[in-house]
């Protein structure tokens, strides 16, 4: 279910106006989404899916009871606020209570197109058809979903805070097999705006990826040159950016830990080729208005020309360290350079090339060990061009390593979202003596 700003307002109000904590935290989400899956030529699943969830987190002195619930019937909201109260009035105190906000401005949301979020599954059809025309022209199996949708979330405290926020999404995710199933191709895209979503283009990308007709080579496990794509770069940045927290790191457990106390703010950490940004206002991937708590969101950099800039900090740890309170940034762009994916294909005397990465995993936050497995498109480059497709292997490095390694950076586009919605806008990325630590001969 969607809500206006009005009508989650309202919702949020009248349980706030009840309330006999000393304190209360609304918070309402929800959304509408329509999704159609194909393979082999037609489509297979179509759903269509409406939620909405409240959680009322009440104060009791300094003690917090939370209760969740699925539904605006107002019998259940009012059961939930009082059984919150009970529960705050049980439980011990929280020793990193902090008071609610009070109100806040909020940069206007970049995310939202009507028109994108109430589209039918007539729309779907449409790029399923074009994905499907496209494997037939190539000679192609092609699987996928393309789903679109619009979401909310709202918060308010009784001190009198409002946060409302807004997104549309739509988005394409193909996978495409020779018709011998012996490899594969991915393409994907996602977008706040309809218009804006290149179906056609995802469609080439997967189905020219999966036009190998060579049997994959299973090559040793080594440090290669590696062109990361930018949806394998973007998985990179984004398992750094959920390591940059300001509390691991001054605890000293974190890469971010500075021997003897302290982060590692300021620092000279990683390549000087390394930029980060996140803004409410960026044209690729805006970010939320507000954060975690209701604070609101701003331009930031977080790492600039390789130096750590910033750190993500919730309101308790920014008063006990008495520093600034950051959300963590959900949308974020890794910045980009001039050096196209075909040039750095054309400077590599052996490497890889790599479409994108899954079953990530983080190792040591300590020393940022990242594991994780290539898909979709693994392939071997030798003497400055592509010469064969390879079996997907298993690498275990450390991002503070590779991001240290830059060798070359392309244009920044926005890249496939994140199972949270998130989006990141990632280059493609070409790293030296990359760790692939097993064989893992699938395709």
């Amino acid at each position: 279910m969607f809500l206006s700003a009005s009508d989650a307002k309202s919702i949020a109000d009248r349980l706030l106006t009840l309330s006999e904590a000393d304190a209360c935290v609304i918070e309402l989400n929800g959304g509408d989404e329509r999704s159609l899956r194909f393979a082999r030529g037609g489509a297979t699943t179509n759903m269509a899916t409406s939620e909405v969830n409240l959680r009322v987190t009440s104060y009791v002195g300094r003690r917090k009871g939370s209760v969740a619930v699925a539904s605006l019937a107002e019998e259940d909201l009012d059961s939930a606020l009082r059984r919150s109260e009970e529960i705050a009035r049980l439980l011990p105190v929280d020793p990193e209570y902090i008071e609610p906000l009070g109100p806040r401005n909020y940069p206007p949301t970049l995310r939202y197109d009507e028109a994108t979020g109430v589209q039918g599954l007539e729309a779907l059809a449409s790029a399923a058809s074009t994905v499907i025309a496209e494997s037939a022209a190539r000679d192609v199996h092609a699987f996928g979903c393309g789903s679109s949708g619009r979401r909310f979330a709202a918060l308010a405290t009784s001190a009198g805070l409002f946060a409302y926020d807004r997104r549309s999404d739509t988005d394409i995710s193909v996978t495409a097999r020779n018709r011998a199933d012996s490899w594969s191709g991915w393409g994907g895209a996602s977008e706040f705006r309809s218009s804006n979503l290149d179906v056609a283009g995802v469609a080439r990308r997967a189905t020219e990826k999966a036009a190998h007709d060579a049997p994959p080579l299973d090559i040793e496990p080594a440090r290669y040159c590696v062109i990361f794509e930018p949806a394998a770069t973007a998985e990179l940045a984004r398992w750094l950016m959920w390591m940059m927290g300001s509390r691991p790191a001054d605890e000293g457990r974190s890469f971010f830990s500075k021997p003897g106390g302290g982060a590692k703010q300021g620092e000279a950490l990683f390549d000087p080729k390394l930029t980060i940004r996140s803004d409410p206002e960026d044209r690729l991937a805006p970010e939320e208005s507000f954060g975690y708590e209701g604070v609101p969101q701003s331009k930031r950099t977080w790492v600039d020309k390789g130096v750590v800039a910033s750190l993500y900090r919730s309101r308790f740890w920014a008063r006990k360290t008495d520093a600034e309170a950051i959300p963590f940034a959900s949308n974020f762009t890794v910045e980009g350079g001039a050096t196209p994916i075909e040039e750095m294909i054309r400077a590599t005397k052996r490497g890889l090339l790599v479409t994108r990465l899954w079953y990530t995993n983080m190792l040591d936050p300590r020393s940022l060990l990242l594991t994780g497995l290539t898909r979709d498109g693994n392939f071997l480059i030798e003497n400055g061009r592509v010469t064969s497709p390879v079996f997907n292997m298993r690498f275990n490095e450390s991002l503070a390593a590779l991001f240290s390694r830059i060798e070359a950076v392309g244009p920044t586009v926005r890249t496939w979202r994140a199972m949270s919605g998130g989006v990141v806008a990632a280059p493609p990325l070409m790293v030296s003596n990359f760790n692939f630590s097993s064989r893992s001969s699938g395709i």
